[in-house]
């Protein structure tokens, strides 16, 4: 397949090393001119410009932050192929594609990252075993859902469908405020030489994704806010209310029931997976998968069905 990858920081660029490792023809492009240079040193195609990175594509990947992605829809007018990005938002990213006349558009986000950034980052075995959301709307064309979903499979990944209200929300519940969180945390610090010193797993697994740069973590939460506000919202209550348990006259007593639930919750995932099994390539069925908490492992040849697995409930993964 002949594919532009337009953007290569940490996402874009292991898109592109593992797109090449597949096998495809693949073109990359960074509006960084620092950037262009280092993808080009390490073996790979590199475009000067999005018109060139996209002529004679069958599929266009963008992988720039929610506030460039205008510039760059607006340079895909008359693109005839399919459009796809790996935004960590996906209800404005369908509105832009929208109002920039794109013709075939499947919305996509790959849970997959580190704290570290840009194209020095990537690593080809990123997207291994992670979960992929495909948005499914009522406009996506299932034909290029399934073309795209057979693809990011083959890389790896578990596609989850899903659309984009649900997407949003469900991000903004375990990606989106764990990255506000994880600042305050990190603020601990601030003039304080003994936190400093004392802190350790507890710390550091609490604060890892507060290093990822100021910009991105702002474009994420700052894109959903909606979402985001709503989670955080909920958050701070429960926070709250483990405040006032603090002042009642057995305090450990008192956090006891609050905590007890959310240990049960953390323990048990991630959920077991259950058997794989196939089903029709129909867009209610595949949502109804990924509303369960399933996904997609493999797409028929033919496209008539794929192969899903869902979450076996009540049991640990081993």
């Amino acid at each position: 397949m002949n594919i532009a990858v337009v953007g290569l920081g940490l996402i874009g660029g292991s898109l592109l090393r593992a797109l090449v490792a597949g096998g495809h023809r693949v073109v990359g492009y960074d509006a960084d001119p620092a950037t262009r240079p280092l993808a080009a040193e390490a073996g790979f195609e590199v475009a000067d410009d999005v018109a060139t990175a996209i002529a004679g594509t069958e599929l266009a990947v963008l992988a720039v932050p929610l506030p460039a992605l205008p510039s760059v829809l607006d340079q895909l007018t008359g693109y005839p192929g399919l459009v796809t990005d790996v935004t960590s938002v996906k209800g404005p990213v369908r509105d832009l594609a929208a109002k920039h006349g794109v013709r075939r558009f499947v919305g996509g986000h790959p849970m997959a990252g580190k704290e570290s950034s840009g194209f020095a980052a990537t690593e080809a075995g990123l997207f291994d075993g992670c979960a992929w959301v495909l948005t499914l709307e009522a406009e996506t064309g299932l034909d290029d859902w399934l073309v795209l979903a057979g693809l990011i499979t083959r890389l790896g990944a578990r596609v989850v469908p899903l659309d984009s209200l649900e997407h949003d929300r469900a991000v903004a519940q375990v990606s989106h405020v764990p990255h506000l969180f994880a600042a305050a945390l990190a603020g601990q610090l601030r003039d304080n030489p003994p936190a400093a010193a004392l802190a350790a797993g507890s710390f550091r697994d609490g604060t890892r994704v507060a290093a990822t740069r100021a910009e991105l973590i702002a474009a994420m939460c700052g894109g959903n806010a909606a979402a985001v506000g709503a989670t955080l919202d909920r958050l701070l209550a429960e926070l709250h209310e483990m405040r006032a348990r603090l002042d009642e006259p057995d305090p450990v007593a008192a956090l006891v029931p609050a905590l007890r639930p959310a240990g049960e919750l953390r323990r048990a995932w991630p959920p077991a997976p259950g058997p794989s099994g196939d089903q029709p390539a129909d867009a209610i069925a595949l949502l109804e998968l990924g509303r369960a908490g399933g996904w997609v492992t493999a797409v028929a040849e033919d496209r008539s069905k794929v192969s899903t697995i869902r979450p076996e409930s009540g049991r640990n993964r081993p």
